[in-house]
């Protein structure tokens, strides 16, 4: 597999395929990492910090697995800074951090896609997920105080596994050992794992009235 060099850019976030991701660029070397991808249209690699903050200070430790991210929309600012939209595209690990430019992290790193192995135990994980996923949703749209979009569930298992990462409101730890799975079928079990045990959380708070709500939740 291919290997190369991708700026990182370390987050108190877990992106993946498919999923948008709105930031506002206000650092001087977050200013000339993202000026770089404009020139060049390159990618960035979304990183989740392991260690450190996201803003000033010393460069943060990141997690080995993350997704790069293309950017789709761009709002200029005063004073070089800029809010931009971009996209989640393919996973990747990395294999090395260079530090050495030291304004922003850069990584060596291959790209690490879901393997299928077995197209059967793939197509039979995603149709028992699947209605847990809806079941999910509607739950949500009925605990109160939240703004929640449906959107299109996908027949392919990979979309729908990644979209049913995006949309399950779990800690971020959970969140990355979810990116770092290696095969489809591995991940939507674990996901379905997730999905029945969150399920059984949201109506258990449904059937208590004086429970806090949850607040308002968008998949985009």
């Amino acid at each position: 597999m291919s290997v190369y060099e991708l700026p990182l850019f370390p987050l108190n976030t877990v992106l993946f395929p498919g999923m948008p991701l709105q930031l506002h660029i206000f650092e001087d070397r977050y200013k000339k990492m993202i000026n770089l991808c404009l020139e060049r249209s390159i990618p960035f690699g979304v990183v989740l910090i392991d260690r450190g903050s996201e803003a000033y200070g010393s460069l943060a430790e990141p997690k080995d697995i993350g997704c790069t991210a293309q950017i789709i929309e761009t709002q200029p600012l005063t004073d070089g800074r800029m809010n931009i939209v971009a996209l989640g595209q393919e996973r990747f690990r990395t294999i090395m951090v260079d530090r050495r430019k030291a304004l922003y992290l850069n990584g060596i790193i291959e790209l690490f896609p879901l393997q299928d192995a077995n197209k059967d135990a793939v197509m039979q994980a995603g149709d028992r997920l699947k209605p847990w996923l809806k079941k999910y949703l509607e739950v949500l749209t009925t605990t109160g105080g939240v703004d929640l979009e449906v959107p299109q569930i996908p027949g392919d298992p990979q979309a729908l596994a990644y979209l049913a990462a995006i949309a399950l409101q779990v800690p971020n730890r959970e969140k990355q050992e979810f990116l770092s799975i290696e095969t489809t079928s591995h991940l939507l079990i674990r996901l379905l794992d997730g999905y029945q045990r969150e399920v059984a959380i949201l109506k258990a708070l449904q059937a208590n009235p004086d429970t806090q709500k949850i607040g308002s939740f968008s998949i985009n």
